[in-house]
């Protein structure tokens, strides 16, 4: 799915914020300057710097301008990182090194993710690990699964996430190297079609300390 102009320029700010090549303070150019570098119009532009001030990046003055905020904040953004692929999600919080790896198998579906994605137990479906690091840093890891007949998320209308501080499971706890009793950020998705069919899940685990804040909006179409 091609990334929305928005989403790309927002990221593309996010990242240069975050790696202090703009400081706490300066002020973004205009609205009309974006626009005419990025060869969009200024609802784009707008957009992107909604999604900005939304993670926390930048506060607009009235009659001023745009400038980058005070204390930039890590903010996990949905559901415009779900609709990017993993490393562009990654590379637009970080000017840093960010290293996906992915491992994808079939599996014998076992009674509770059978019924959380409505298919018979026992049926084939899909596996995916996902592990993201940042300078060699464990910094996420995701166990997805799906129905077989599904390839993506394109087919899904919703996304349901349930945020929880929890212990890790053990493999996501050998992943992020926490230490024994200490907990993690744990997000659970439902991804599901406009009729309600769970097209898929994902149970993904982060550092605690990644992110400060969480900003949602469900409706994906």
């Amino acid at each position: 799915m091609a990334e929305p102009a928005y989403v790309r320029i927002a990221g593309e700010y996010a990242r240069r914020i975050r790696g202090r090549e703009l400081p706490p303070g300066i002020q973004l150019p205009s609205y009309a300057e974006i626009a005419q570098q990025n060869g969009v119009s200024d609802i784009v532009v707008r957009r992107a710097i909604e999604l900005l001030q939304s993670q926390g990046l930048v506060r607009s003055v009235r009659r001023r301008g745009v400038f980058v905020a005070d204390r930039p904040d890590l903010v996990r953004i949905s559901p415009e990182r779900q609709m990017e692929s993993a490393e562009r999600s990654f590379q637009n919080e970080s000017d840093r090194a960010i290293q996906v790896e992915r491992s994808k198998e079939q599996i014998v579906a076992a009674d509770d993710l059978a019924e959380a994605l409505g298919v018979p137990a026992g049926e084939q479906i899909t596996h995916v690990v996902t592990r993201a690091t940042e300078d060699g840093r464990p910094i996420s890891i995701s166990d997805t699964y799906h129905p077989r007949d599904v390839a993506d998320i394109s087919e899904a209308t919703f996304l349901e996430e349930t945020i929880a501080d929890q212990l890790p499971v053990p493999a996501h706890a050998d992943w992020l190297r926490t230490t024994p009793g200490d907990l993690v950020k744990t997000i659970h998705q439902r991804f599901l079609s406009s009729d309600g069919r769970v097209i898929m899940i994902s149970d993904i685990s982060y550092p605690r300390d990644r992110y400060d804040a969480f900003v949602f909006r469900m409706a994906l179409k």
